[in-house]
Formats: C-alpha cells, structure tokens, sequence
C-alpha cells in the first residue's frame, strides 16, 4: 500500500462504496419505520451526492496533514473545525438545493438560525464519521511505509555490518596490521602492545554495535579513533591525524558505521594524490539541531570510475548513501568538494538537512 496508485484506488473504493452504503442505509431506516417516501428517496440520493461532493473537498486540506508530525489533539482540532465548516455547507446547500420530487420544505416563518442548526447537527455524524474513517486509514498506511522503510534500514544496516567485517578483515587493514604489530614486536614491544590494544577496541566495536541499530556519535568517533591510531602506527610520519568533536555532537544518535568508509577512503585516495604527509582532519559538531561531520583529507578526489578495481570501498560508499536514504530521508546531506589541495566530505543529519 505503498504506492501512490494503489492509495487512489483504495480511497476511491472506499469512498463510492461507503456513501452507496450511506444512501441504501437511510433508505433501509426509512422503510422500516415505513416512512419511505419516492419524496424521500430523492432526498436521500441528493444527501448521498452532496456528501460525496463535500467529503472530496474534504481530502485535500487532510491529505496535507502529516499524522506522525502533528499530536493526536492538534489532528483532532484541525479535522473538528473542517467537518464543522463541512456541516455548514451541507446544510445551506440542502437549504437551496431542491431536486424535483424532494418532500423537503422550508420551515414555517422561512429560514431561521434553529432550522439551519438543526441542518448541521444533522450533517455532523456522517460527516465525523467518514474523518475518523479517513484518519483511520491514513494512519494505517503512514504506519506500514513507517515501518516498511525501518525494516529496510535495518536489513541495510545488517548488510553494512557485514560488508564492514568483510573488507575491514582483509589483508588491505587486518593483516597488514598484524604484520606490523609482528614487526614491532622485536623493536618496540610498547607500541606492538598498543597496537594490540587498539586493535582489539576498534573489533570490539564491529560486534558490539551490530547489535544497535545507532549509537551515540561518540561510540562511532571513538571506533574511528582506533582505527586512525593504528593506521599512524603503521604510516608513522606519512600520516597526520586531527579529531575534534564537539561535546555537544557526543551524544547525538548516529546510525553505526557511518564515518568509518569515509575516513578510510580518505586515507586510501589520499595516499595516492596527496603529498606526504597525507594529512587527515575530522571534526563533528551540532548547528541548528543537526549534526555535521566533516572529512577533509590532503590530495585530490578520485571519481567513482576510477575506483572499480576496489569494489570494497566503492559497496561501503554506496552503502553509506542508501543507509542514509532509507534512515534520514530528506533529513540528510552528503557533499563532497575539492578546495585549495584538500577533499571535503560533508555529511549533515538532522532536520533542514534534506538534499
């Protein structure tokens, strides 16, 4: 129920179908209480009609009401004051409206006030009715796109679980890394312990997380942290690192692994088209209720076509931007540019920052 068309057609559906029902059950009450009238069956199909004329109008100022963004009391007033100026029409047009055949009359000394009250008391019910029939339904299908779209994010944030253990645990990270720490063994058994250590907090994390589906940003942070650490044990001075977060971003939930391709693609094309040192920079913030993380990397930006030899990292990019589709849509902004020698890539998350 996903699709637009298939939301018309059940609204159509039910529509044309409950105000058939309407009109064969007034006629129904009529003849059991054996009042039914030709008189009256041609007032019956004429508040058939006009109801099914007013309720149209009806689902367009609805159809703009967003239930998951407004309170219960705010979608109640709103569709109260709407099915009340609703009414009003209905009564005045039945007022003026006679078809040939009606039995309806004007009131002895001619319109008055009571009479019209009268008219929208009795528009009212249905009138209420169809709104909660209405709301009823929308709220069924904004539910099920709600929860069609989290169980996408949660199957695409397993697949980015997965796909982070596979190339993170290849040679081009974690054997190189054991080889190091082998190599420091001999020469400098402080950092081969440091490097253990670190090693073990950043896999750590990999399995831990996987059990969230976000974390506080200063988990996603401290994970690249390690991984950043590592990497200066094993580039030394090819490699310059700077991490600043905010205290404010700390605890600002983050769907998991989010940071981690973009800071090792920094640091893959880098080496390729920086000058040594490559320099890495990574700062995240909060302005205006979003979070904005910030990569910038020394050297010039690879594009994506040149990158198909690494599928490893091109599947983590093109993660990263479904994950963030399906997570924060229109919620979200990923940019990427080149200035004075240096790649920024820009992530935004949070209300207003829709692409």
């Amino acid at each position: 129920m996903n699709n637009l068309k298939d939301r018309n057609r059940l609204f159509w559906i039910l529509q044309t179908s409950g105000w058939l029902f309407y009109f064969a059950f007034t006629l129904l009450t009529y003849q059991i209480s054996g009042s039914l009238t030709k008189a009256l069956m041609v007032d019956c199909a004429r508040d058939a009609l006009v109801g099914f004329l007013l309720t149209l109008g009806l689902r367009w100022p609805y159809r703009k009401v967003k239930i998951h963004d407004h309170s219960v009391s705010a979608v109640v007033l709103r569709a109260s004051a709407l099915t009340f100026l609703a009414a009003n029409v209905a009564a005045g047009i039945t007022a003026l409206f006679k078809p040939p055949g009606s039995s309806w009359e004007m009131p002895a000394g001619g319109w008055t006030f009571r009479s019209h009250l009268m008219q929208v008391v009795g528009w009212m019910a249905p009138l209420v009715l169809w709104s909660a029939l209405y709301f009823g339904v929308k709220f069924w299908q904004e539910w099920m796109v709600e929860k069609g779209r989290a169980d996408k994010a949660k199957a695409l944030a397993e697949t980015a679980q997965l796909q982070m253990l596979r190339y993170r645990m290849s040679p081009h990270f974690l054997f190189n890394t054991l080889n190091s720490i082998r190599a420091l063994i001999s020469e400098n058994k402080a950092a081969a312990k440091t490097m253990v250590t670190e090693l073990s907090e950043y896999l750590r994390y990999s399995l831990v997380s996987k059990k969230y589906e976000s974390v506080p940003f200063k988990d996603e942070a401290e994970s690249v942290r390690h991984y950043l650490t590592i990497q200066k044990m094993r580039y030394e001075d090819k490699l310059e690192v700077s991490m600043e977060v905010d205290p404010e971003a700390e605890e600002y939930p983050v769907a998991s692994f989010l940071l981690h391709p973009l800071v090792e693609n920094a640091i893959k094309y880098g080496l390729s088209t920086s000058p040594l040192p490559l320099r890495i920079r990574v700062k995240a913030g909060v302005e205006r209720g979003r979070l904005r993380v910030d990569v910038v990397n020394s050297g010039s930006w690879v594009e994506p076509a040149a990158r198909e030899k690494d599928r490893a990292v091109v599947k983590g990019l093109d993660n990263v931007r479904r994950r963030l589709a399906e997570t924060y849509p229109g919620k979200h902004q990923l940019e990427v540019c080149q200035e004075e020698g240096s790649v920024h890539v820009r992530l935004t998350i949070g209300e207003g920052g829709g692409r």
